[in-house]
């Protein structure tokens, strides 16, 4: 399953592809990302913005979410447990009036919750609403700016997704910005986002009647007033499944591209873009691509198909963007409307990455990982003759290290209790021998880090700290888990803090994962 494309790949496919997975945990249709972007093309268009700043609009409309999943743990607590099902109503809210989102924010939180728990989650979103919205803009502002940096993107393009949330009045977070020092790109993105978005939910007037109704406020009154001279630009925007060869078409010129050597760097991007949503799940990504790789090798498969294997399991999880963080952090067994749903992260996996050729290679064996060799697994429920060996290599990768690290429901099994369980699945069937042996060598040729000096100058229990921090724990639980006592940890926290420029959970994590301090 070699990736090797005979040019070198469009940067524009690679994010397109990431777009239409944050549309996933948006709670939005497929490629409203796409459309939001060829509207803010038209509109910078009009207002006679030159071929960077509109290079710039171009990204900041395909990577506005980049941070969704940095922040869809705190927001799912918050809301009762399905952030996307919020989210896919609250979309337009970050831009609109005190009174709007106090309004909207009552209504939609714990919307599918019983009456008393709903009640509950109301009265802490009033206690703590403007606390929990600096936690939120934080995370996904920090999240998505270090994201960028990684995928190359311009320092207009992350000056964007740092002003997400700034409104032209300085009314906006997180640093109060107004007017023009609001990012150019992002001023123009965000009232092409909100008449989408807004176009969606309430129809095409309404949509016109919010960005009259904020123009000046929240939006740069220049920019509205773009949009609202010609209200048929709205009527024009494409369907689901129009979008994408016009979205490739209007890239503005240069057309930039990654090359075979850069396609790893993007795969590990995506690869913690996702493990992001799941604290529990941080460097799951990077560590089954680790095993799958050095199996691979073993097991004589050619440079090109080690490299496919390898980024399939970079890739493996990016479905998980479309199921709930209330089902992947449910502490006991789901049920089966959750199993369903669980069940579909494969197939939303496939489909996001056949949309990028440089990708596509990976699809189906990123999708097959949870494919059994006796038809048991999903989400094809295909057996032996459909999983080639790259793929066997995957489903024995992901099972070892999803078993070696805690999940809500369990604790981490031991080496040698994980080593059972593959070969158990050996002996009923459903795993490859081969595949696993080579697996479990490669496990066990993992050698243990042993750090000179710790980047950052950190301290080593500052780096336990932080291994924790990353992984989604609370100031009271590192304490538990270290022996210390909690106002220890906030000194650590803030010292950590300090060192490495970082001020979130999401930031922790992602520093975690690029200088392999996870394990």
């Amino acid at each position: 399953m070699p990736i090797t494309p005979a040019n070198d790949a469009r940067l524009a496919e690679l994010v397109g592809a990431l777009s239409v997975a944050a549309d996933l945990g948006m709670g939005q249709p497929l490629e409203q990302g796409l459309r939001i972007c060829l509207l803010a093309l038209e509109l910078g268009r009009r207002l006679g913005c030159d071929a960077a700043a509109r290079s710039d609009i171009y990204y900041v409309a395909l990577l506005q979410h980049l941070g969704c999943t940095a922040n869809a743990p705190e927001m799912a607590q918050w809301t009762g447990g399905d952030e996307i099902a919020f989210r896919s109503r609250a979309v337009v809210l970050p831009h609109a009036s005190a009174a709007e989102s106090v309004a909207a924010l009552l209504r939609l939180t714990g919307a599918d919750r019983p009456p008393a728990v709903r009640a509950r989650l109301r009265v802490a979103a009033l206690v703590e609403g403007n606390a929990r919205v600096e936690r939120l803009v934080a995370l996904q502002c920090e999240a998505a700016e270090g994201l960028a940096a990684r995928l190359g993107m311009s320092g207009g393009v992350r000056a964007g997704l740092a002003h997400v949330y700034e409104q032209w009045d300085g009314s906006g977070a997180p640093d109060g910005v107004e007017g023009p020092e609001v990012a150019p790109a992002q001023r123009v993105v965000t009232v092409a986002h909100d008449a989408v978005a807004s176009a969606r939910l309430r129809g095409v007037r309404a949509a016109l009647e919010v960005v009259a109704r904020r123009r000046g406020v929240a939006y740069d009154p220049e920019v509205c007033d773009a949009l609202l001279s010609d209200s048929g630009l709205l009527l024009r925007q494409p369907g689901e499944g129009d979008a994408w060869e016009r979205l490739l078409d209007a890239e503005p010129a240069p057309v930039r591209t990654v090359g075979e050597a850069g396609l790893d760097g993007v795969a590990r991007a995506f690869a913690d873009f996702t493990d992001l949503k799941v604290p529990l799940l941080m460097g799951h990504s990077r560590g089954v691509a680790s095993l799958a790789e050095v199996a691979a090798r073993g097991l004589g498969l050619d440079a090109g198909e080690v490299a496919g294997v390898r980024r399939a399991a970079l890739l493996h999880d990016l479905g998980r963007l479309g199921v709930a963080n209330g089902i992947w952090e449910k502490p006991g067994a789901l049920d089966t409307a959750e199993r369903e749903r669980v069940r579909l992260h494969p197939y939303y996996t496939e489909r996001i990455l056949a949309r990028a050729s440089a990708f596509a290679g990976a699809a189906t064996c990123a999708a097959s990982h949870h494919e059994r060799l006796d038809g048991s697994g999903y989400h094809r429920g295909v057996g032996a003759t459909a999983l080639p060996l790259a793929a066997r290599v995957l489903q024995a990768a992901d099972a070892y290290d999803a078993m070696t690290h805690a999940r809500p429901q369990r604790r981490p099994l031991g080496p040698d209790r994980a080593r059972a369980e593959l070969r158990a699945g050996v002996e009923d069937g459903r795993l490859d021998q081969r595949a696993v042996n080579a697996v479990l060598e490669a496990a066990g040729a993992r050698p243990v880090r042993v750090a000179e000096a710790w980047p950052a100058g950190l301290s080593d229990r500052e780096v336990d700290v932080l291994r924790l921090l990353a992984r989604g724990r609370t100031n009271r639980q590192i304490a538990t888990e270290l022996v210390i006592a909690p106002k220890t940890v906030g000194r650590h926290v803030e010292n950590l803090y300090a060192k490495t420029g970082l001020s979130t959970r999401a930031g922790a994590a992602l520093f975690c994962v690029e200088h392999d301090l996870l394990d």
